[in-house]
């Protein structure tokens, strides 16, 4: 019986993991994109919001009653145990939507591997479930100008995102691939695309034990 193989693909904010997923979707691969599942929950599943609000207050909320995604942000990027209070409040919720759309992908035999993007992998525990882990990471200044462009910040509000997680070698020291984006777009999708035709042809039943993109 064919069994569903999950790459976690994950990294540091401004790397370029979600770059990396565009890619590999246009290739072909189904992705479970773990910042949607988060935004998805938040929105619809009623349990999960009272238990954020009784974790960080109603100034969470907006006039509506929804979530105010950016004072949430400000409240747990500014302070690293709030960001821990955050995902283990929220991570139960995403893991089980996640369980459940890989089940779904599972029951079609014309897939056998997914793709789990997720800037939280580590933290959620959910790396155990993974088959493969591949980590982006980029330097700081890239990672820096990239996350200032993308999202519309001031140098200290980036900066402040950037040291709210973890350094490089915490996630190369726990991955089995690499993908390293100090380059161009046009070389990243080379690399990516070389990544995963490696991962797919191997990735049973022994799973390399590291590999860089270079």
């Amino acid at each position: 019986m064919k069994r569903l193989r999950i790459v976690g693909l994950t990294g540091q904010t401004g790397a370029g993991k979600s770059t990396v997923s565009e890619i590999l979707r246009k290739n072909g691969y189904i992705i479970i994109d773990a910042d949607k599942v988060s935004r998805d929950i938040t929105d619809t599943n009623k349990n999960c919001l009272c238990d954020l609000v009784l974790k960080f207050s109603c100034i969470i909320l907006n006039e509506d009653g929804s979530l105010n995604r950016k004072k949430l942000a400000n409240i747990v990027f500014s302070d690293k145990k709030n960001l821990t209070t955050l995902n283990k409040t929220i991570f139960p919720y995403i893991i089980d939507e996640i369980n459940r759309r890989l089940e779904i992908i599972g029951s079609d035999s014309d897939f056998n591997i997914a793709i789990l993007d997720a800037p939280t992998l580590f933290e959620s525990g959910f790396n155990k479930q993974c088959d493969a882990i591949v980590s982006v990471i980029a330097d700081k200044e890239r990672r820096l100008s990239r996350i200032i462009q993308r999202d519309h910040l001031s140098t200290a509000d980036a900066l402040q995102r950037i040291e709210a997680q973890n350094d490089e070698l915490f996630y190369t020291s726990q991955s089995d691939y690499v993908i390293e984006n100090n380059c161009d777009p046009v070389e990243l999708i080379s690399k990516t695309e070389k990544l995963f035709s490696e991962i797919k042809n191997t990735l049973s039943p022994d799973i390399p034990d590291h590999a860089t993109a270079q």
